[in-house]
């Protein structure tokens, strides 16, 4: 089925998870009294923590329901671009995958929320510079894609 559907990053649970495991380890390291070399690898870690709190975002929003979804990316050789063109609105098997990261002339986005049971597929073509939608977005059901994002 043919749907129009917008995703926005957002911050995952495994996401805050590293990045507060960061922080808390540096700031022991530094609150220890250790070397210096161990208070500036504490600093060092604190940094970073802060860092991935802030441009870290794994995760995707669906922006019209607000459901959180996962993403899968693989990408392709173009000549493969007409075979999975034709497959995506029916159902994508692991044959149709099996020459995935063989090239990057295409590029196919799998969102999918397992406890919903939902999935959307969609195929990018390469043009200079960025990836730009080659065929629409369509839903499946998660069982269609389970077997290829395992």
């Amino acid at each position: 089925m043919e749907t129009a559907k917008n995703f926005s990053r957002i911050r995952s649970g495994r996401d805050l998870c590293i990045s507060l495991s960061l922080l808390i380890v540096g700031s022991i390291l530094i609150a220890l009294p250790t070397s210096v070399s161990i208070n500036i690898l504490g600093f060092f870690m604190i940094f970073t923590g802060i860092l991935l709190i802030i441009f870290m975002k794994t995760g995707y929003k669906d922006d019209e329901t607000g459901l959180k979804y996962n993403k899968e990316e693989f990408f392709f050789d173009k000549s493969h671009l007409a075979r999975l063109a034709q497959r995506i609105p029916i159902k994508i098997s692991i044959s149709d995958i099996k020459d995935k990261d063989h090239g990057n002339g295409i590029r196919l986005d799998i969102y999918y929320n397992k406890s919903v049971g939902k999935s959307y597929v969609q195929l990018f073509k390469y043009v200079p510079y960025k990836y730009e939608p080659y065929t629409d977005m369509y839903e499946h059901t998660y069982d269609n894609v389970s077997e290829i994002i395992k």
